[in-house]
This record gives structure tokens, sequence and C-alpha cells, in this order.
């Protein structure tokens, strides 16, 4: 499995619609990708529109089992990179 960095552009309106989004992600991930995908963490982002984005990292068999993930789960995608490397300084902050 490879790390990948997924952008979702201003999907949702508030934390609680992305807390729904969130459990759906993980049901459906341990239901019907388990093998393919695994969420490691996601960063939430304001957006220039009010709405709310992520930048979320996952392990994924491949980059279509992440498109895959995210049509069942009923997620947006604007982007997906495959990470070469991982530079950690410390841990996230709370």
């Amino acid at each position: 499995m490879d790390l990948y960095v997924v952008l979702r552009r201003d999907g949702w309106q508030d934390t609680n619609e992305l807390g729904l989004a969130a459990e759906r992600s993980k049901a459906v991930a341990d239901s019907q990708f388990p093998a393919d995908i695994s969420w490691v963490r996601s960063y939430v982002v304001p957006e220039e529109s009010g709405r709310l984005g992520t930048v979320c990292i996952y392990q994924a068999s491949s980059e279509q089992a992440i498109r895959d993930h995210a049509a069942a789960a009923d997620l947006p995608v604007t982007e997906i990179r495959r990470s070469i490397s991982t530079v950690v300084m410390g841990p996230d902050p709370e």
C-alpha cells in the first residue's frame, strides 16, 4: 500500500455535516474496502466560500481505490497525490 494525500475542497457546510461524512467514510472503508484503503488522518481547512474542506491522508492500494471509496461514501475528491516520503517534525498539536 502507498500513502496518498487527498484534497477535498468545499465539501461541507459545517463540522456536523463533516462528522457525518467521516462516519460514513469509515463505515464504507471497513465494509467495502478493508484490504484496499485505510484512513490515517484528516486536517480540516476553512474555504474562501465559508464551507469546509479537508486534506486527508490515506494508505491505499491505488488512486482508483480512493476514488471508488469516495464514490461509495459520497465524498468529494478534488485532487489525489501519492506521497513519496514523510517528514515528521513533531506530533500534531492538540
